[in-house]
């Protein structure tokens, strides 16, 4: 935090400022939306026929679970992504990308939190909603799992 004619801001030391270099936030909530959706349809092709196929072999048992199966799959993905280049694919396509308030990339630990939260938001609705309205709201685009976790997304820079 910094105090700026009487006032104070929340800062993350390590990331650029949002009002001194807009750049790097200029629109990341429409790119995360976009990218989410690259990934959802990533899941959904891998997911959806694992599951049927699961639920095929195991006489129709394995059909109970079918969304517990997508989201076995989505964890697994976005936790595997995340932790490689701190960012999915879909997020990648979309040229942007995850870093820890000190400006760093995520690890795997930092993937892992990230999309445990995640995935407990995604859990309940309103919950998410939240989060979704916290992007366009905080100064950093932080989603409720940044704000945990004091992340946000940025545009790629380059390296």
């Amino acid at each position: 935090m910094y105090a700026d004619s009487g006032t104070y801001r929340f800062t993350l030391a390590g990331l650029p400022d949002p009002e001194l270099d807009p750049q790097f936030y200029r629109g990341v909530p429409a790119r995360r939306f976009a990218a989410w959706l690259i990934d959802v349809a990533i899941i959904l092709c891998v997911g959806v026929p694992v599951a049927l196929l699961f639920g095929v072999l195991t006489l129709g048992i394995g059909f109970m679970i079918f969304p517990l199966i997508l989201a076995a799959i989505g964890f697994a993905y976005r936790v595997g992504t995340i932790s490689d280049r701190s960012a999915t694919w879909g997020m990648r396509v979309m040229g942007i990308e995850f870093r820890r308030g000190d400006g760093q990339r995520f690890d795997f630990v930092t993937a892992l939190g990230h999309v445990a939260i995640y995935t407990l938001s995604m859990a309940f609705v309103l919950v998410q909603l939240v989060s979704c309205l916290a992007m366009l709201g905080t100064r950093y685009g932080q989603g409720l799992p940044d704000i945990v976790l004091r992340t946000t997304a940025i545009n790629r820079p380059v390296d």
